[in-house]
Parts: structure tokens; C-alpha cells; sequence
């Protein structure tokens, strides 16, 4: 059994929702795992001898990370440098397969050139866009970025574009990287 820190930011809720199921199948497999939004992180401070590995996940919007996110790397990028450590980012661009990977994932790329820190595993999960709960001014922001990109623009809609079996795939890959250290 590890104990296993995931450090998130979550905008509209679908980031944390994620997390939460990662967190499920790690528990399921015998890990204990501790949920800490950025802003608690920031605020509280981390207690890093409790962990012994440390997952953080951050969602893109508008082409960006919070800057919370960046704050947070900046003032722990070397505790997180010390503990076996992975991340993964939430961006509805990964919708298309070559989006999905690091390489091609120009958010994760931008991440990874402005950031101290380098996570030792990496992952991109697609996200979700959810026009009925958006505001009028992001309603039509995202319908923009959708119309450029292709991508689906009825502002009745919902959709999910996230793997589900990817992602607890992925909290598969993240207990046996924890158990490998």
C-alpha cells in the first residue's frame, strides 16, 4: 500500500471528477489517497513526508493552465522533484488522438516549457464541454474555439469526451509507478 497525494485544480467541476475516479481505483487497489485542490495546497502547505508518491492535475482553459497551478509548481517544484511524481492535464482539445498524446499536446509542451518542474510520467485526458452551465461570455468563447477547431458548437449540448476506460487505465499505471518506488 502507498500513499498517494493528488494535487488538483478544477474549474467547472469535470478535472476534479476525474481525479476522484483515479483516486477510487487506486483505493480499490490497496492505495491510500489524499485529495488536495491547488488553492489548499497553496494556502495550507503540503505535508510531503505523509506521501510517498505525488499526482497532480490540471485542467487547460483558454489555451492556458490557473495561474494557481504555475504557483504552485514554482513553490514546490523541488519536493515534487523528490517524490516519484506524474501529471496529467484535462484539455477538450484532446479530443482527436494525436492532441492526446504529450508530444502532441501543445498545452502540455507550453506547460513543460514554462514550468521548473518535470514530471516524470505525463498524460493528456479530454475533457468536457458543457454549454448549458456556461456563462454567456464562455458560451461563446468555447463555441469560437470550436467552430476554428472543428469541433461541436450546438450550445444546447453537453459532451464528454473523455476515455473513461483510459483514465482508470491510467490510475492502473499510476499504482504500479508508486509500488515501483
Amino acid at each position: 500500500m502507498k500513499n498517494i497525494l493528488i494535487v488538483y485544480y478544477s474549474r467547472m467541476g469535470h478535472t476534479a471528477r476525474i481525479v476522484r475516479r483515479i483516486a477510487e481505483q487506486l483505493e480499490a487497489k490497496g492505495d491510500s489517497v489524499e485529495l488536495m485542490p491547488v488553492a489548499e495546497a497553496l494556502r495550507e502547505g503540503v505535508d510531503w513526508d505523509k506521501h510517498d508518491f505525488v499526482l497532480c492535475g490540471f485542467p487547460v482553459v483558454y489555451g492556458t493552465y490557473h495561474p494557481d497551478v504555475y504557483e504552485f509548481v514554482r513553490n514546490n517544484c523541488t519536493r515534487l522533484d523528490h517524490k516519484p511524481n506524474a501529471m496529467f492535464n484535462v484539455t477538450v482539445v484532446a479530443r482527436t488522438p494525436f492532441k492526446a498524446t504529450v508530444e502532441g499536446n501543445r498545452y502540455m509542451q507550453n506547460f513543460l516549457n514554462r514550468s521548473p518542474w518535470r514530471p516524470r510520467d505525463l498524460k493528456c485526458f479530454a475533457g468536457k464541454i458543457d454549454y448549458p452551465n456556461l456563462n454567456f461570455f464562455d458560451k461563446k468563447c468555447i463555441q469560437l474555439i470550436m467552430k476554428i477547431t472543428n469541433g461541436p458548437t450546438d450550445p444546447s449540448m453537453c459532451i464528454d469526451f473523455t476515455d473513461w476506460d483510459d483514465v482508470k487505465a491510467y490510475a492502473d499505471h499510476i499504482h504500479e509507478l508508486a509500488n515501483q518506488a
